[in-house]
């Protein structure tokens, strides 16, 4: 029989001062976030709920709110979702090139360059899309218009202004490559050094090494980046509202004046002169884009938490 030597019982850890000082700022500035948010959606609530009930002549030219409501959505969801297929394939290029291609002495003035981008004001970007980019890309529409005219996207007619749901989102997705390439060169670095190495040593290409060791380990924070770049595009509002000629219409074509608007580009454009009634009613549409960003996030965290799930198995 052999004796131990008794144990002793583990002391507390120690917690210093400065631990506790940056866990109760976290807390706070946590809470203070979520304090926020409830106000925001608070306030739309009461002040967009009379907006949900208004006289008919407000809902004009639709008859309800629903109907007026619906060619909105309709806008920022399809803006939003043309500005991410431009950007989202440019940005994950870039990003990949910094990260993995471009030798340092380029990288770092790319990146920089990528990076202002999101430092120009949204309105900066709307008069250059009205006033030069719309201009610009009417040869673009008429070609699309003659070549791929049998898809519902290119139907026409052809604007002959350019200011097209095309047009706000190529101006979008020039928004939204800052925000994605950035959070994606960032993912993409952190990559282990270990995993590409033993993907080469095995024989693999700098591609086939990307594909095997780099968008499995990345692809949560590519799908953050995305849902980030999301948001920004179904919120913007003044960029759309001086690019886009809208009309109240459900349509999926892109290169024709008959576009509808978005729900920031609605209310930034009529809240001003808007009478009482219909201050609340532009209010209760942006309780239902609240509602539609609050979704996209809630999909986006599901979709992250999955990924990274998978990762660690």
């Amino acid at each position: 029989m052999t004796l131990t030597a008794p144990t002793e019982a583990p002391g507390k850890p120690v917690v210093r001062l400065g631990d506790r000082l940056f866990s109760g700022t976290a807390r706070v500035a946590a809470m203070l976030i979520m304090a926020a948010l409830a106000g925001v959606a608070v306030f739309l609530v009461i002040e967009g709920l009379p907006g949900l009930t208004a006289p008919a002549d407000i809902y004009r030219p639709a008859h309800d709110f629903w109907s007026y409501v619906g060619p909105l959505v309709w806008g920022t969801v399809l803006a939003a979702v043309v500005a991410l297929v431009i950007a989202v394939p440019f940005s994950i290029g870039v990003a990949l090139f910094i990260s993995h291609y471009a030798p340092p002495r380029i990288a770092a003035p790319i990146a920089y360059v990528i990076d202002l981008l999101a430092a120009i004001p949204s309105v900066v970007y709307g008069l250059w899309g009205g006033l030069a980019l719309a201009g610009s890309i009417t040869p673009v529409i008429d070609w699309l218009y003659d070549h791929l005219g049998f898809l519902p996207f290119f139907a026409g007619p052809p604007s002959v202004t350019g200011r097209t749901m095309l047009t706000a989102g190529i101006v979008l997705a020039i928004m939204v490559i800052p925000i994605t390439t950035a959070i994606s060169r960032e993912v993409f670095a952190q990559t282990p050094r270990l995993h590409e190495e033993a993907a080469m040593a095995l024989g693999a290409t700098r591609w086939e090494t990307i594909r095997l060791a780099v968008f499995p380990y990345a692809r949560s924070g590519v799908v953050s980046g995305v849902m980030l770049g999301l948001g920004r595009a179904l919120g913007e509002t003044m960029a759309v509202a001086m690019v886009l000629s809208a009309t109240p219409v459900v349509t999926l074509n892109l290169i024709s004046n008959s576009n509808p608007a978005t729900i920031a580009s609605n209310i930034a454009a009529n809240y001003k002169e808007a009478t009482p009634d219909r201050q609340a009613l532009l209010i209760a549409t942006g309780l239902v884009l609240f509602l539609v960003t609050f979704a996209v996030n809630f999909a986006a965290r599901l979709i992250v938490a999955r990924s990274e799930r998978k990762v660690t198995r």
